[in-house]
Parts: C-alpha cells; structure tokens; sequence
C-alpha cells in the first residue's frame, strides 16, 4: 500500500509520549486555584519553597565574592568535564564526609538538586520498574518519573510519630520491580528528622529486600536545636545509598541551580554500570554551570559557620512562633517541625463542613485573609496544608493571626462540641483506670 507524501498531508505536530505524561502536581494545583486575594489585605503567600523570595535572607558577602571571582577566571566560561569539575568535585567530597568516606571519583555534578534525583532515578529504572516515595512527601519524583512510564509508590510516614516511617507499610510496598526507596531527611514538608535508631530500621528493610536508598539530603543542616542530623550513608554497612545534595538551600541561592550526588557502595553492588550509566546520563547537559562550580571551593570552605547557625535559629524560632499561634485555631493541629524550613498542619475537615476538601478551605483562605498555603493534595495527603516559615517575621505572625480567624470564623461550633464531648469519654476516669 503506498503511502502519502508528507507534502501532501495535514499538519500533525503531537507533544511527545514524556511531555505528555510529565506533570508538576504543585504547580498544577497552584495554577488552577479559581480565587483572588481579598484586596483589602496584603497577600502573604506561605506557599513557595524559596528561601529568598521576601529578600529576609541573603548569602554572605564571601559567598558572592567567590562568584565575582570566578567570572574573572578564563576557566569558568567553557565547558567543563560532565561529571564537574575535578577541584568542585574534590570540594564537594571534603565538604560532604560526615556521609562516610568519599572520593571525587564518588561525586557527579549536577544542575541543582532536582537534577540530581532526575540523573538517580533515570540511572536505577526503567519503564514498569518502581521507586517507593514517601507519603507526604516532596512529590518531584512523580513529576520527573511517571512521564518515562517509571511508577511512584508511596509508603506512609507517621504524623503521631514525628512523621516516621511506617515500616510495615513500606516493606509491603517493595516487590520484584522496585528499584530504589525515596528517605527525605529532613523532610519535605514534614519537617522531620530520623534519628540513627530510626533509619537503622530503615537500612534493615532495605537491606532484606535488596533494594538501594535514594536518600535527599538537600536539608541536611537545616536541623533544630534538639535534634541531630545522620546522613544514611554513614551507618549503612551494605545497602548502597545515592545521595542528593546540593548549595540551593543551605546557601540561599537556589537560582544558581548547583547540586550533586554522592555515590556510597562501600561493597560495589552498584558496580560499574550504575556509575557508568550515571556519567552518561550527565552528558545530557554536558554538566552545570562552569561559573558555580569555580567558585564552589570557595563556597564550600570558607563559610563561616556563624551564618548558618543565624539562619536556622531563624527558622527555629519561626516555626516556634507559627506553632504557638496556630494551637489558637479552632480545627487545626500544627505538628512542631524538627528541622528543614516547612510546617504541616492538620486539618479537622469534620469541624469545616461547609468545605469539601482542603483544597477548597485553602482557597477561601486566600480569598478571605490573602493568606496562601499549600495544600496536602500538593503531598499526596489530603486534610492537611503546609506552611513556608522562611518568610519575615512580621509577615509570618500577621498571616497565622489570620489563620486563626479564618478558622474561628468558620468552624462548625456544634461539630467542635461534639469533638470536645468525644474526646472526654474516650479518656478513662480514675476508677475505670484502678479497675
């Protein structure tokens, strides 16, 4: 049968089958919100994960001296090896050994952290292959998996118990095509951070089931008072682990897009393939920015410590703020961040029955108090919404006051007495406890 020639055809010009799938389900849900800010109130928006954008918190001078630097340097205008740079690689191993012992050799550049998890997730799976991911949880890994026919399964973390694993929900997930478990430490949203006990119990899964651990690092200083971060890789004895890094955070230049992933194989299970498909996958943008990477040594060793003990006492002290003032609401359960720079906050839908879902209460919440957080569907977690708690201080006590409002505003009082009512019966008197 002959064939038209294409002159002779209609234009069809289609979206490839990975545009097509490929989705970002936060930029989705923040896109198609239908409702405008009260005008009569300041839009305050708790909403973006971007520690620079009310201008509150800035890098150092030195930081930004590195980058001067570097543009007077012939070097930071060609194109530099894909893997980066050996002295930002050699920077990178140094500044990252409380993850165990690594060499430059163990570490590929990449154009911010996104891009790292992108190169991890694409080197380990294939299409009808799967990653667990964590449920909430920073939903990128559906967004750069799900168009290349990779699937997201998602084992839950528990908010009664600062958000740890469920453990017996995420061994059920694993089976013979899953590739590699997602631990985000600290957490996005969640704000949680595993202590070694916890993540031993963790490597223990892994270890049983035979399946490496992606582990986002990105918020690996970002850790309160209190608390002390342990980077996966440097208790893990035979489960290779892939860390995802970077400076976007930590440094408060997220637009520099510098990251990195650190490969740990202490028995080479990953042998040779991995590391070599890793490589192969970095040709694709030939490696990040050559003007970052000379600077990163500079970045990376000469921070002073000072700045960033400043900047997450900061966020400490937000977090303690927004907590005390949202126990104020009615129907609300902030849950106290460990670390990272987010807050998740419950929900009681039971007690607002006048909206279907949390995405409905959050977008009467902007409408009403020009108040913008994102909501659980953004986490895969419904009946939830999480705050940013980087932004000024003013901005960020002004806008959980009108939370509080909001929600005594609407709450259902005969829902609440009801609540209240439950809950004393539920609590055994004295006499029944002596029973």
């Amino acid at each position: 049968m002959s064939r038209r020639s294409r002159s002779s055809q209609e234009w069809e010009v289609r979206a490839s089958t990975l545009a097509r799938n490929t989705s970002n389900l936060i930029r989705n849900i923040v896109e198609n919100l239908q409702v405008e800010p009260n005008p009569d109130k300041e839009f305050i928006a708790l909403s973006i994960g971007d520690p620079t954008t009310f201008g509150n918190l800035n890098p150092p001078d030195h930081v930004l001296q590195a980058v001067r630097n570097a543009i007077e340097t012939h070097t930071s205008r060609g194109y530099g090896p894909v893997k980066g740079h050996l002295e930002a690689r050699q920077a990178v191993a140094e500044y990252s050994a409380h993850q165990g012992e690594i060499l430059p050799d163990d570490v590929i550049l990449s154009s911010g952290c996104s891009h790292a998890i992108e190169l991890v997730i694409t080197a380990l799976a294939d299409s009808g292959q799967n990653i667990l991911v964590p449920r909430p949880g920073f939903l990128i890994y559906k967004t750069l998996a799900e168009g290349l026919g990779i699937v997201i399964k998602y084992y839950n973390l528990l908010p009664d118990e600062q958000w740890k694993v469920d453990l017996e929900d995420l061994e059920s997930q694993i089976d013979d095509d899953t590739v590699g478990i997602v631990v985000i430490n600290p957490s996005n949203p969640c704000g949680s951070v595993f202590d070694k006990d916890h993540l031993s119990e963790i490597l223990d899964v892994a270890q049983r089931n035979h399946v490496p651990i992606i582990a986002d690092e990105i918020y690996e200083h970002f850790v309160f008072s209190g608390n002390t971060f342990t980077a996966i890789s440097s208790i893990s004895k035979d489960v290779p682990v892939l860390t995802c890094g970077g400076i976007t955070k930590r440094f408060l230049v997220p637009g520099w897009r510098m990251g990195w992933v650190i490969i740990h194989d202490r028995n080479n299970i990953l042998g040779k393939e991995i590391r070599r498909g890793l490589n192969n996958l970095a040709t694709r943008i030939l490696g990040p920015s050559t003007l970052i990477q000379r600077a990163l040594p500079m970045i990376l060793k000469c921070t002073p410590q000072s700045f960033f003990d400043e900047v997450v006492l900061f966020i400490e002290n937000q977090a303690k703020l927004a907590y005390e003032e949202l126990r104020r609401a009615q129907g609300l359960r902030p849950i106290m961040p460990q670390g990272a720079m987010y807050m998740m906050i419950g929900i009681k839908m039971a007690l607002f029955p006048k909206f279907k879902s949390e995405l409905q209460f959050v977008e009467r919440l902007v409408s009403e108090q020009s108040v913008f957080c994102l909501p659980g569907q953004c986490f895969e977690y419904p009946n939830y919404m999480r705050i940013v708690l980087t932004v000024p201080e003013d901005k960020l006590r002004e806008a959980c006051q009108r939370i509080v409002i909001f929600c005594n505003d609407h709450v259902d009082n005969g829902e609440r007495v009801k609540e209240i009512v439950s809950d004393i019966v539920s609590v055994p008197s004295d006499a029944e406890v002596i029973m």
